[in-house]
């Protein structure tokens, strides 16, 4: 493992969800010279702005967290962005990467890259064995694409590097906006107005009857952190609990936790998304020494607190 102390470390979406927790852990660890870029400093999405910054901080290894990311609604209302944007923060990062020498680079991909009908549990051996969901194709593509762009850049010019492919995650200063927010940050927010309003019922979209997995963000950050330091070569990690749960229980579970006694009501018309969704996490034993800790309920319960004292500012 190596000594964090003596490195410097440019972690892209350091100000972000997980990055935050990724950027709290890595000063933990005594790393002292960290460098987190601002979206309104420096857009990644052009090759003359990831020079500069590149030029400018002068990293020894780069996190790449940074993406522009959503649940179903806005990832099939703006497919092209996501795509363009993941793609050239990806592709400009890391070529200015092995321009200015940086010795490893870390590329958080996405468990939306895996095929439409993965057979569950989810195995790294089977992500190229399939078109990805709909829903979310261009940016599992686009996250997908960047992994081999890494391993050829190892391969060949010699970059360390290491890939992870987080699952649905959740907690504590997610996105709570119902049109751009993901399943449970979503829910949270529904059941708490619909119950502070006195509403009869809630809407949700689908059938309920998908599966997802879900991993506390802590738990997560941990992850990433742990592939930085010990991972020399690039290949895919999951990293998840190895539990899913349909969404329909998912509800009732978020329901209860909130103190909702509305009914529930689904609009099928809505989009499911893929099928179920429940990772292999035994790479992740075996290489990073590394499992999820937090209890769903738990991890529930905590992140429901948290919204519930930051509502106003959310």
């Amino acid at each position: 493992m190596t000594d964090l102390s003596g490195k410097r470390v440019l972690v892209t979406g350091g100000a972000g969800f997980l990055g935050g927790f990724v950027c709290e852990k890595l000063r933990n660890r005594g790393c002292e010279e960290l460098i987190v870029p601002r979206r309104r400093d420096y857009d990644l999405t052009s090759e003359e702005n990831v020079k500069r910054l590149l030029d400018e901080t002068s990293p020894d290894w780069v996190l790449h967290l940074a993406a522009e990311v959503g649940g179903i609604g806005i990832n099939r209302d703006q497919p092209g962005r996501f795509f363009f944007a993941n793609m050239a923060m990806g592709i400009h990062l890391l070529e200015q990467s092995r321009i200015a020498g940086v010795e490893r680079f870390v590329q958080v991909g996405t468990i939306c890259s895996y095929p439409h009908s993965t057979p569950v549990p989810f195995h790294e051996d089977q992500l190229w064995n399939g078109y990805p969901e709909a829903t979310n194709a261009p940016y599992g593509i686009a996250k997908k694409a960047l992994s081999v762009m890494l391993d050829g850049y190892h391969r060949q010019y010699g970059m360390e590097g290491a890939v992870v492919l987080p699952v649905n995650l959740y907690g504590p200063k997610d996105n709570f906006d119902l049109y751009s927010s993901h399943v449970i940050p979503a829910l949270i927010r529904k059941c708490l107005e619909a119950k502070e309003r006195g509403d009869e019922k809630i809407v949700c979209w689908g059938s309920g009857q998908v599966s997802r997995e879900f991993l506390y963000v802590e738990d997560a950050a941990e992850g990433v952190v742990r592939a930085m330091e010990v991972m020399r070569q690039p290949q895919p990690i999951n990293l998840g609990t190895g539990k899913e749960i349909k969404i329909a229980d998912l509800v009732d579970l978020i329901v209860k936790l909130t103190g909702f006694s509305g009914k529930v009501e689904w609009d099928r018309d809505k989009p499911d998304g893929q099928p179920r969704r429940c990772l292999d996490t035994s790479r992740a034993r075996q290489l990073l020494d590394w499992q999820a800790e937090v209890e769903f309920e738990e991890g529930l319960r905590r992140t429901i607190e948290w919204y519930k004292s930051n509502a106003a500012h959310s």
